[in-house]
């Protein structure tokens, strides 16, 4: 699966490459926004203490990150709620540009709201999908 990879080398903790091989599709985004939102706070923590070189490092992985999730997006089966994230998703890719050109820490604590928010989204949807169906892979 395409998604295993790109959830290995995006989220780039060595613990979690191990989960990564055995995770199923909704566990590997579900640890793509642990790895975002992880960044996030990364950065933050860098720009208060004026750690530049760090913030990028941070901001670059999540962005790989959101290109990863918007690969992931299936648009045919999806509809518009695929377009809708990747929309959202683009956003914040530009927040992200913004945010490590400026430093600005309003603006990350808005992706950060954001992406929070379809994080937790993600944690309830394993109650709501038959465990047979969540096993599967493709």
């Amino acid at each position: 699966m395409r998604l295993n990879f790109r959830a290995m080398e995006n989220y780039g903790n060595g613990g979690a490459e191990i989960k990564a091989a055995t995770a199923n599709r909704v566990e590997l985004i579900q640890m793509l926004f642990d790895g975002l939102i992880d960044n996030f706070n990364m950065a933050k923590g860098h720009i208060e203490h004026k750690n530049i070189a760090e913030k990028g490092r941070a901001l670059q992985r999540a962005s790989r990150i959101l290109v990863s999730l918007k690969g992931a997006l299936d648009f045919e089966k999806g509809g518009e709620l695929a377009v809708n994230l990747n929309e959202l998703y683009a956003y914040v890719i530009r927040r992200i540009i913004h945010i490590n050109a400026q430093n600005d820490l309003e603006a990350l604590a808005e992706v950060h709201s954001l992406m929070g928010e379809i994080r937790d989204a993600w944690r309830e949807l394993p109650s709501l999908i038959p465990a047979n169906l969540l096993h599967t892979r493709h």
